[in-house]
């Protein structure tokens, strides 16, 4: 465990938090000396990363509501959270339309769309007593369409959507709502899960010069929630420099 010289009175829930983004965000905040919940489904993960930072464990699966039932009482009854950070989601699958895979987009409508929603509605109470934030991470695959993507595009698309609507309905009760759209990010699982085996992961960064890192991301979200109150960075694309656009993706020969 990480050792502070004052512990900030802020208190975030983060999903996602087994790996990745929302890994690094959860060792971001703890650094600032954030209360944190680590939310994940695997719970041996969130143990080591809880010894290691001091984060507060709580293994759930937020597709599933009797789950997010339960975070949401543990989370309130250890004393609320102010900010809720939204990084659990995915992508499965590069088929073309023709070929869509069911049990793919299930997946990512489920990861990205219904557990953002469910999450976010059952702590909305606490958010709102608190004036909270919400951030969102969602995609530049929001943004511009690509072939193979169709699955992965519509559900970070409603993400965003969704995203945008949360802002108009809760400015009224003090919540900032924050939206963080990263283009290429070399991470441990992403690209694997999406593509099934190592080989085809490491081929999506080969050649590319620094690409993001969970860390970088981490860093932005962290000053997103961290800036004064009345800032609200109401959305943010955040690329590796040689990434001018989605299409446009320099490799080194």
């Amino acid at each position: 465990m990480n050792n502070f010289e004052t512990e900030s009175p802020r208190s975030a829930v983060v999903t996602g938090a087994s790996s990745g983004i929302g890994q690094a965000t959860v060792r971001a905040l703890r650094n600032q000396g954030w209360t944190v919940f680590a939310v994940a489904r695997r719970a041996d993960r969130l143990e080591n990363l809880a010894k290691e930072t001091g984060a507060i464990s709580v293994p759930a699966d937020v597709s599933v509501q009797t789950d997010v039932d339960v975070l949401a009482k543990t989370v309130e009854s250890a004393g609320g959270a102010d900010t809720l950070i939204n990084c659990a989601g995915g992508a499965r699958g590069t088929e073309y339309w023709a070929d869509a895979i069911d049990e793919d987009w299930d997946f990512m409508w489920q990861a990205n769309v219904m557990g953002t929603m469910r999450l976010t509605r059952a702590l909305l109470p606490q958010l709102r007593h608190a004036r909270g934030t919400v951030l969102n991470v969602t995609s530049t695959a929001a943004l511009a369409s690509y072939e193979g993507g169709s699955g992965y595009n519509a559900a970070k698309a409603a993400e965003r959507a969704m995203t945008k609507a949360l802002r108009l309905e809760e400015v009224e009760h003090g919540i900032r709502v924050i939206e963080i759209l990263p283009g290429l990010v070399h991470t441990e699982e992403f690209s694997l899960r999406r593509l099934g085996n190592q080989s085809a992961a490491d081929s999506v960064y080969a050649g590319v010069e620094n690409p993001l890192s969970a860390e970088d991301v981490a860093e932005v979200i962290r000053y997103a929630v961290s800036a004064p109150a009345h800032v609200n960075l109401d959305e943010i694309v955040i690329r590796p420099q040689a990434q001018a656009a989605n299409h446009k993706l320099i490799r080194n020969a």
